[in-house]
Protein backbone atom coordinates (compact mmCIF):
# COMPACT_ATOMS: atom_id res chain seq x y z
CA UNK A 1 0.00 0.00 0.00
CA UNK A 2 1.38 3.52 -0.87
CA UNK A 3 1.87 6.17 1.56
CA UNK A 4 -0.54 8.42 -0.48
CA UNK A 5 -3.81 5.57 -0.31
CA UNK A 6 -3.21 6.00 3.39
CA UNK A 7 -4.43 9.82 3.13
CA UNK A 8 -7.72 10.46 4.13
CA UNK A 9 -9.39 14.12 2.63
CA UNK A 10 -9.85 16.28 5.12
CA UNK A 11 -8.10 14.62 7.79
CA UNK A 12 -4.32 15.91 7.73
CA UNK A 13 -0.89 13.78 8.99
CA UNK A 14 -1.72 14.74 12.85
CA UNK A 15 -5.42 13.75 12.14
CA UNK A 16 -3.97 9.91 10.71
CA UNK A 17 -0.71 10.10 14.16
CA UNK A 18 -4.27 10.15 16.29
CA UNK A 19 -6.13 7.59 14.10
CA UNK A 20 -2.63 5.24 14.17
CA UNK A 21 -2.16 5.16 10.42
CA UNK A 22 0.26 7.34 9.95
CA UNK A 23 2.02 7.54 5.93
CA UNK A 24 5.92 6.37 5.72
CA UNK A 25 6.79 10.07 4.42
CA UNK A 26 5.70 11.30 7.76
CA UNK A 27 9.36 9.59 9.46
CA UNK A 28 11.16 13.03 8.58
CA UNK A 29 9.61 15.59 10.72
CA UNK A 30 9.40 19.36 10.48
CA UNK A 31 12.05 21.20 12.53
CA UNK A 32 11.90 24.97 14.02
CA UNK A 33 14.77 26.70 15.09
CA UNK A 34 16.25 29.82 16.11
CA UNK A 35 19.81 31.07 15.90
CA UNK A 36 19.18 33.34 19.20
CA UNK A 37 17.81 30.79 21.71
CA UNK A 38 17.91 26.92 21.89
CA UNK A 39 14.99 24.63 22.19
CA UNK A 40 14.13 25.21 26.03
CA UNK A 41 16.43 28.08 26.81
CA UNK A 42 15.97 31.60 27.47
CA UNK A 43 15.29 34.37 25.34
CA UNK A 44 16.99 37.12 25.16
CA UNK A 45 15.99 40.34 26.50
CA UNK A 46 16.38 41.70 23.07
CA UNK A 47 13.12 39.80 21.91
CA UNK A 48 11.32 40.50 24.59
CA UNK A 49 9.65 44.06 26.17
CA UNK A 50 12.38 44.61 28.09
CA UNK A 51 14.52 44.97 25.43
CA UNK A 52 13.96 45.59 21.26
CA UNK A 53 10.69 43.76 21.50
CA UNK A 54 11.62 42.55 17.76
CA UNK A 55 10.75 38.88 16.90
CA UNK A 56 13.53 36.22 16.45
CA UNK A 57 15.06 35.17 13.42
CA UNK A 58 13.27 31.46 13.31
CA UNK A 59 14.03 29.38 10.39
CA UNK A 60 12.40 25.54 9.67
CA UNK A 61 13.27 22.64 7.41
CA UNK A 62 11.74 19.51 6.24
CA UNK A 63 8.48 20.77 5.24
CA UNK A 64 6.18 17.87 3.95
CA UNK A 65 5.39 17.06 0.55
CA UNK A 66 2.20 18.66 -0.55
CA UNK A 67 2.17 21.67 1.79
CA UNK A 68 1.00 24.77 0.42
CA UNK A 69 0.99 27.24 2.92
CA UNK A 70 2.25 27.22 6.33
CA UNK A 71 1.08 28.75 9.88
CA UNK A 72 2.71 30.02 13.03
CA UNK A 73 1.48 30.33 16.62
CA UNK A 74 3.49 31.99 19.06
CA UNK A 75 1.72 31.68 22.94
CA UNK A 76 2.43 31.43 26.45
CA UNK A 77 0.34 28.87 28.38
CA UNK A 78 1.68 30.19 31.65
CA UNK A 79 -0.24 33.14 32.29
CA UNK A 80 -0.18 34.97 34.50
CA UNK A 81 1.55 33.07 36.63
CA UNK A 82 3.53 30.47 36.31
CA UNK A 83 2.52 28.69 39.31
CA UNK A 84 -0.73 29.02 38.85
CA UNK A 85 -1.75 29.79 35.12
CA UNK A 86 -5.54 30.78 34.15
CA UNK A 87 -4.82 31.25 30.23
CA UNK A 88 -2.26 31.02 27.39
CA UNK A 89 -1.21 34.42 26.56
CA UNK A 90 -1.34 35.08 22.63
CA UNK A 91 1.96 36.31 21.22
CA UNK A 92 1.62 35.88 16.99
CA UNK A 93 -0.50 34.81 14.56
CA UNK A 94 0.70 34.29 10.97
CA UNK A 95 -0.70 32.07 8.34
CA UNK A 96 -0.35 31.63 4.56
CA UNK A 97 3.99 31.74 4.81
CA UNK A 98 4.47 30.56 1.38
CA UNK A 99 5.32 26.75 1.56
CA UNK A 100 9.00 27.68 0.56
CA UNK A 101 9.50 30.04 2.84
CA UNK A 102 12.95 29.39 4.60
CA UNK A 103 12.08 31.20 8.09
CA UNK A 104 11.77 34.66 9.01
CA UNK A 105 14.13 37.33 9.37
CA UNK A 106 14.80 38.61 13.14
CA UNK A 107 12.66 42.03 13.18
CA UNK A 108 10.34 41.15 10.57
CA UNK A 109 7.02 43.46 10.43
CA UNK A 110 4.39 43.39 8.30
CA UNK A 111 5.79 45.16 5.56
CA UNK A 112 8.99 42.80 5.25
CA UNK A 113 6.77 39.29 5.51
CA UNK A 114 7.37 37.15 2.97
CA UNK A 115 4.83 37.98 -0.08
CA UNK A 116 0.99 36.31 0.76
CA UNK A 117 1.46 36.00 4.84
CA UNK A 118 -1.49 37.06 6.66
CA UNK A 119 -1.27 38.36 10.23
CA UNK A 120 -4.28 37.76 12.90
CA UNK A 121 -4.34 39.14 16.42
CA UNK A 122 -2.36 38.63 19.17
CA UNK A 123 -4.14 38.83 22.94
CA UNK A 124 -2.81 42.83 23.12
CA UNK A 125 -5.70 42.92 20.24
CA UNK A 126 -3.23 44.00 17.61
CA UNK A 127 -1.46 42.34 14.38
CA UNK A 128 2.41 41.52 14.74
CA UNK A 129 5.21 40.25 17.05
CA UNK A 130 4.64 40.75 20.63
CA UNK A 131 7.49 39.71 22.59
CA UNK A 132 7.48 37.96 26.42
CA UNK A 133 6.32 40.48 28.80
CA UNK A 134 5.90 37.89 32.00
CA UNK A 135 4.70 40.20 35.41
CA UNK A 136 5.94 37.03 37.06
CA UNK A 137 7.98 34.06 36.96
CA UNK A 138 9.79 32.47 34.36
CA UNK A 139 7.01 31.61 31.29
CA UNK A 140 7.56 29.00 28.59
CA UNK A 141 6.74 30.44 24.87
CA UNK A 142 5.45 28.20 22.36
CA UNK A 143 6.36 28.69 18.31
CA UNK A 144 4.47 26.26 16.97
CA UNK A 145 4.74 26.08 12.84
CA UNK A 146 1.96 24.08 10.83
CA UNK A 147 2.31 22.87 7.45
CA UNK A 148 -1.00 23.02 5.85
CA UNK A 149 -2.50 21.09 2.83
CA UNK A 150 -4.45 24.49 1.78
CA UNK A 151 -3.63 28.27 1.37
CA UNK A 152 -5.89 29.69 3.62
CA UNK A 153 -8.78 32.24 2.61
CA UNK A 154 -8.44 35.65 4.33
CA UNK A 155 -9.65 35.28 7.72
CA UNK A 156 -9.54 39.19 8.29
CA UNK A 157 -7.33 38.78 11.02
CA UNK A 158 -7.85 36.13 13.18
CA UNK A 159 -7.47 35.13 16.51
CA UNK A 160 -5.90 32.26 17.18
CA UNK A 161 -8.84 29.79 18.07
CA UNK A 162 -10.35 31.23 14.50
CA UNK A 163 -7.01 30.26 12.61
CA UNK A 164 -6.75 27.03 14.52
CA UNK A 165 -10.64 25.98 13.31
CA UNK A 166 -10.13 27.23 9.89
CA UNK A 167 -6.77 24.81 10.22
CA UNK A 168 -8.86 21.73 11.33
CA UNK A 169 -8.06 18.79 8.86
CA UNK A 170 -5.68 20.52 6.99
CA UNK A 171 -2.09 20.17 9.25
CA UNK A 172 0.55 17.74 7.02
CA UNK A 173 2.83 18.49 9.67
CA UNK A 174 3.98 20.69 12.96
CA UNK A 175 7.39 21.63 14.56
CA UNK A 176 7.65 23.46 17.80
CA UNK A 177 10.33 25.50 19.68
CA UNK A 178 10.24 26.33 23.51
CA UNK A 179 11.98 29.25 24.37
CA UNK A 180 11.89 30.98 28.31
CA UNK A 181 12.03 34.12 29.95
CA UNK A 182 11.89 35.63 33.56
CA UNK A 183 11.43 39.60 33.69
Amino acid sequence: MSSSSLLRPGVGLLGLMLLGSVPAFASTAMKLTSTAFADHAAIPARYTCTGHDVAPPLAWADVPPGTKSLALIVDDPDAPDPAAPKMTWVHWVLYNLPPDAKGLPEGVTAATLPAGTHEGLNDWKRTGYGGPCPPIGRHRYFHKLYALDIALPDLNRPTKVQLEQAMQGHILGQAQLIGTYQK
